[in-house]
């Protein structure tokens, strides 16, 4: 059965501008449609929040928190807001609307992806959380029903709900807000965020792409966070084998759980991302994971929820005096026995043994080995040098054997300042020992100046945006006496204020003086039109007419109502009456006054009584003024004569 139908929205106009055509979602905070903007003939995702958290400042504030913060980032791969407003007791975020699915439609449907597809998503992902870090922000909830993939193969981050400041407190009340399998083991275990949770959770997203499946499964959301605070994520290829070992260090290294070892937010890991892209040959990215690997899972612990910190504390085990300390240690720290696994320091051990066979091979080999130093050992290759500072990647150039050549500086809205965002030769590139390597270090992202709007036209403010490398972003309009409609009023950051080149700024625009709408229900048509244009108004005539009190023709109702106030041009929707609806009149006479008084009343008429001096102490209807069996308009006043 199609719920929408029932959805009181659905079909209505919210705030005069708003067309609400389906449903698409629901969230425990808001429901998302799918709506026209009317006025720019334009489909867009309409976000209510639920009328029953309106009236909550708190998420009122979180709320318009969203769309404020989203508006600042302006990124192609976050999904644009583009108004904010309310209309009685619903709250709304209009925004785009991106026609495809959810990376979690696609897992439930395909299971593990290859590696390539995988990072081709995570590389977009990252970039529009890396534009958020770099702004202040940090998601809080990021998992795959929280990444959009349009029909036409666009990657969008959504639902910035959850946002803060990086440098907000986030949590004083015991409770941690977030989806159970992406929490990093700082925010179950302090409610604490900053960017490294938001690198955290796409590890987690990493490893789920890769393998089908979320590293940490439980029969409670309890055990699962036991499990964020005191296991390891496994490595995909313990899953997926023939992974490449590069896709195990990089989700070990996303899902550190100290989260000092992780990337300090998503540029860096977007930097170690596409280095390990780098270091992948075809093969490697093209494996194909076993169909078996799909996963079914409880949709629960995909929902966003506040969650008690207190459910993440272990209960202490008994200690057996007897029992090793380590063994103590590895029995208390894990919920549940998972299989060995090979650690890192395994795999890196093996590749020394395997390292040491092969030079002793060539030792045997006398004269192979000199063949081979002398066609391959003058050469070595450019060691990774991407978002290392200037004194790290010197050092691991002079380690490989190189030298340092012309140091370079040049601005980057991705890579922190001081740190390298390229070489030449590029990483991994073949050259000779001793040979110099170009280093271009990261000024930062280049800073630029608001501009003092005030005054401007609005299509004139977003060209001096543009043209100071700034992006025009969320508008809002307000009553203005000293400034003309359309013109702007003030911006957010304010005037002067130094931001990022390519941040949105908020632009106020002047809605005009206010305008009182004059009461025209009740006046014939043309004398409405008359009033309304008088006051600086617009008129728009209902397609349907109604019966109502009114003569045909007349105003029955107007939107918005009589009293209140419009900006001058706004327009008043006027719907014409067809006249009072005509009823039967029952027959009275001889009835008692209650009885005739109940059953013209259940007919839709007024009774009205006439005694006269002969009626004062009788109780019998003699006559009534509108014969039984005519027709009258409905809401009309019958009179009856008593005796």
């Amino acid at each position: 059965m199609d719920t929408t139908l029932q959805d009181p929205l659905v079909g209505q106009v919210l705030d005069g501008r708003y067309r609400v055509d389906a449903r698409i979602a629901v969230g425990g905070m808001a429901t998302v449609y799918r709506a026209v903007d009317t006025r720019l003939d334009r489909v867009l995702a309409l976000k209510v929040m639920h009328p029953t958290l309106a009236v909550d400042s708190s998420f009122v504030e979180r709320f318009i928190r969203e769309a404020k913060s989203v508006a600042r980032l302006a990124h192609p791969n976050v999904v644009q807001v583009f108004d904010q407003g309310n209309d009685g007791s619903y709250v709304y975020l209009a925004m785009e609307y991106v026609a495809g699915c959810t990376l979690r439609d696609v897992l439930r449907e395909r299971g593990a992806l290859q590696p390539r597809a995988a990072l081709d998503i995570l590389e977009p992902v990252l970039a529009a959380l890396g534009a958020a870090h770099r702004a202040g922000f940090v998601h809080r909830d990021m998992k795959p029903e929280n990444v959009l993939i349009g029909d036409d193969g666009r990657v969008k981050v959504a639902d910035f709900g959850l946002v803060r400041a990086v440098d907000t407190v986030t949590n004083t009340t015991g409770t941690v807000l977030g989806t159970v399998s992406y929490l990093a083991p700082e925010q179950i275990e302090h409610g604490t965020a900053d960017p490294r949770v938001d690198v955290y959770a796409c590890g987690v997203v990493l490893y789920e792409m890769l393998t089908g499946a979320r590293p940490h499964e439980g029969d409670s959301p309890a055990s699962v966070l036991y499990k964020h605070l005191h296991e390891d994520v496994p490595p995909p290829s313990a899953v997926v084998p023939g992974l490449a070992y590069e896709l195990d260090e990089l989700v070990a290294t996303a899902t550190a759980r100290t989260p000092a070892v992780r990337p300090y937010d998503a540029v860096e890991l977007l930097s170690q991302v596409r280095q390990t892209r780098g270091a992948l040959s075809a093969d490697q990215l093209d494996v194909v994971p076993p169909q078996a690997v799909a996963s079914a899972h409880d949709n629960a612990e995909d929902r966003t929820s506040v969650i008690p910190r207190a459910l993440t504390v272990p209960r202490p085990l008994p200690v057996n005096e007897d029992e090793e300390p380590e063994a103590q240690f590895n029995r208390t720290s894990r919920l549940e026995t998972a299989p060995p696994l090979p650690s890192r320091r395994r795999l890196s051990r093996s590749r020394q043994r395997l390292a040491a066979i092969i030079a002793a091979v060539l030792v045997v080999f006398g004269v192979g080995a000199g063949v081979w130093y002398i066609n391959s050992g003058q050469f070595t290759k450019v060691p990774p040098l991407l978002a290392k500072t200037e004194t790290q990647a010197k050092d691991r150039l002079e380690a490989a054997g190189l030298e340092v050549g012309t140091v370079k500086q040049a601005y980057s809205d991705t890579v922190k300042r001081g740190t390298v965002i390229g070489t030449d030769p590029a990483p991994g590139e073949r050259i000779r020992d001793h040979d110099s390597v170009t280093l271009t270090i990261s000024k930062g992202p280049e800073t630029v100046k608001v501009p003092d709007l005030e005054g401007y036209r609005l299509d004139k403010a977003r060209a001096v945006l543009k043209d100071s490398g700034l992006e025009p972003g969320l508008v809002t309009r307000e009553f203005s006496d000293d400034v003309p409609r359309g013109f702007v009023i003030g911006t957010d950051p304010e005037t002067g204020t130094t931001r990022h080149a390519g941040s949105a700024i908020a632009l106020t625009v002047s809605k005009g003086s206010p305008v009182d709408v004059p009461d025209v229900t009740g006046e014939d048509l043309a004398d409405a039109k008359a009033d309304l244009t008088d006051a600086g108004l617009k008129v728009k005539i209902a397609a349907d007419r109604v019966n109502s009190e009114y003569d045909a023709g007349q105003v029955a109702a107007q939107t918005p109502d009589a009293d209140s106030q419009a900006a001058e041009g706004d327009t008043v929707t006027l719907t014409v009456s067809k006249g009072p609806e005509m009823v039967e009149v029952p027959d009275v006479v001889g009835a008692s006054v209650d009885d005739a008084k109940e059953l013209l009343e259940a007919s839709g008429f007024k009774a009205e009584e006439d005694r006269g001096l002969l009626g004062l102490f009788g109780d019998t209807v003699k006559k009534q003024s509108v014969k039984a069996g005519d027709m009258a308009p409905k809401g009309s006043t019958v009179t009856i004569t008593i005796r």
